[in-house]
């Protein structure tokens, strides 16, 4: 009984490490097809990820402005300068939003 389990556990220990063995390749070989580029995962993609929300945030605030202005230019009919207004509010807002995406919890007045 002993034996069979002693067996056993070399077995799965050389499988496992034929495995790693073949991971390692792979990974190697992945690396080599690519260049060694930078990985698709991991942190690369969290700054993707929050590089595209803080170019979002600021971007839909400058339009956000422009837009209010416009039509409010259209309302009144005082030519471009509500536009002008907002546009800059607008701006000021998506630099806000970047602000409080990128600051430390202790910046934004959190405990």
């Amino acid at each position: 009984m002993t034996m069979d389990k002693n067996e056993s556990d070399r077995d799965l220990r050389a499988r496992l490490e034929r495995l790693q063995a073949e991971l390692v390749g792979k990974e190697a070989e992945r690396r080599a097809e690519t260049g060694g580029g930078l990985p698709v995962g991991g942190s690369f993609g969290k700054a993707l990820s929050a590089g595209f929300t803080v170019l979002s945030e600021f971007v839909a605030a400058i339009l956000v402005g422009a837009l209010i202005g416009w039509q409010a230019d259209r309302w009144f009919g005082s030519g471009p300068w509500l536009l002008i207004l907002f546009l800059g509010l607008g701006v000021a807002a998506g630099f806000y939003n970047v602000f409080r995406f990128v600051a430390p919890k202790d910046a934004r007045g959190g405990g």
